[in-house]
């Protein structure tokens, strides 16, 4: 029995991080957590050819982005273990458990193409296994495979931890091969000798890995090794019901930080994706590793919303720390040309805008409004002054007036404000909305006297001077 829940995940480094990847590590690391365990990394590298150090470094970042917390100090490494490998396949072959398969690519592919013509399922016809091989010539020049014997009868039975019981027989499957010809692993062998050595307890990854699982488990009991618990996760779908990919938009983890979500609402997210406890949809990190079980997650693919992942976002918007949230924006006013040189007053203005964003690219668009040079036309400053049957003309006048000797501080501007509606018998929009219009071109704003507070005394009165020039 293993001693401790142990559980990892271990992408390979051929391109980004995908969503579902990422929800697959929110879970395995739950399932530790809720057991007190350990959550462990590995980098399935054996892909010379597409693996880069590139692509091992977006995981890391990836991880470090969502806050994946993994136990192991030293990130295991496929490739490092190629010795590893190599010893247990020796001990297979010795045991009768394993053979040398000489067959060429060109021969297997004729003998696919023969037991297709026949109506038969393709599959390796055993032909170099040493009983249909006594006597045969070994080609020359041909590096041979090592293959795994698979068992002739019997069937496979494991109670997955998301779909329950599930038997494949042993018919259904070939002697797979284990090791190619230039001494790397394929995938279904590597898997389990990692898996065994690093004492994985609970094997959690996607339903489209079930078939594997039927031979991973052969090998397993070949080799004398503990079958770890296997748990399945129905794929992630595109609104449109099919298989997320590309063409739904981006399916890369950390694109989704440019786009301006936030790690804490992509963690929620994901961890909702399939897995439910109760009506909670907005969780922590804390309470997931509390409430998570594996028999709570669906049997059926989830469904990926960008509504909902926007609402989310926005709700952890709302609650976030504005010094973080500015933190977080300043390169992205930076790249709209905004020249941020006093932190405490983007800090002020995330705190009247936050509300209103879903993302933080919308929370940088909307703090602009205090950044950019605004566009007015001679049509929106006449719609506003030739208004209220000549009231606004007059309030924004006398504001300006009043304006000059003001000590620029919010309760002294409103104040102003309520004075002029008193003196002049006119409403709040009769002097805002133009005042707003003149200093930001926008007829909708936070509360005047903060908006023009933190625009300052300077340049509120240069836009009201410039905007009623000919009036």
């Amino acid at each position: 029995m293993f001693t401790k829940v142990r559980t990892r995940i271990a992408p390979s480094p051929t391109g980004m991080m995908h969503l579902g990847t990422a929800r697959t590590a929110i879970y395995c690391w739950a399932v530790a957590r809720h057991f007190g365990g350990e959550f462990l990394l590995r980098i399935e590298d054996t892909d010379r050819e597409r693996s880069t150090p590139e692509a091992v470094q977006v995981i890391l970042d990836a991880m470090k982005w969502l806050n994946l917390d993994y136990d192991n100090t030293e990130v295991v490494y496929q490739m490092d273990r190629l010795g590893r490998y190599r010893e247990v396949v020796n001990e297979l072959l010795a045991k009768g458990l394993a053979y040398k398969c000489y067959a060429t690519k060109e021969e297997l592919e004729q003998m696919r193409e023969d037991q297709k013509a026949r109506g038969e399922k393709p599959r390796y016809d055993g032909r170099w296994r040493p009983e249909n091989c006594v006597g045969k010539a070994i080609p020359e020049g041909v590096t041979p495979v090592i293959r795994f014997r698979n068992p002739d009868d019997g069937i496979v039975t494991w109670n997955d931890g998301v779909y329950g019981p599930i038997s494949i027989a042993n018919s259904e499957l070939d002697d797979l091969v284990i090791m190619r010809g230039d001494g790397i692993p394929t995938y279904n062998f590597a898997v389990v000798i990692d898996d065994w050595d690093m004492q994985i307890s609970h094997v959690i990854r996607g339903a489209d890995h079930i078939n594997n699982t039927p031979r991973q488990i052969n090998i397993y009991r070949a080799i004398g090794a503990e079958v770890p618990t296997f748990a399945h996760l129905p794929l992630i779908h595109g609104e449109d019901g099919q298989k997320l990919s590309k063409r739904h938009g981006t399916v890369s983890v950390l694109a989704y930080e440019e786009l301006g979500f936030l790690p804490e609402a992509i963690f929620n997210y994901l961890a909702r994706l399939g897995w439910a406890h109760g009506d909670a949809e907005k969780f922590s990190r804390e309470e997931l590793a509390e409430w998570f079980k594996l028999e709570d997650c669906s049997r059926s693919a989830a469904q990926f919303s960008m509504d909902k992942l926007k609402w989310l976002n926005h709700e952890y918007i709302k609650e976030a720390d504005n010094h973080r949230l500015a933190d977080l924006i300043r390169h992205r006013l930076e790249k709209r040309s905004a020249n941020v040189t006093n932190n405490e007053h983007l800090v002020e203005i995330i705190g009247l805008l936050k509300d209103r964003a879903s993302t933080l690219e919308d929370l940088a668009d909307e703090c602009m409004l205090f950044y950019r040079d605004p566009v007015i036309t001679e049509e929106m400053i006449r719609e506003q002054l030739e208004s209220n049957e000549g009231k606004s003309l007059a309030a924004v006048k006398r504001f300006l007036e009043e304006a000059r000797n003001l000590e620029w501080k919010r309760e002294n501007i409103l104040a102003t404000i309520k004075a002029i509606m008193k003196e002049l018998k006119c409403k709040m929009p009769h002097i805002a909305f133009p005042i707003r219009v003149l200093v930001t071109g926008e007829k909708h704003t936070p509360s005047i006297d903060i908006t023009l507070e933190i625009l300052g005394k300077d340049r509120v009165i240069s836009q009201i001077e410039k905007g009623l020039k000919g009036w």
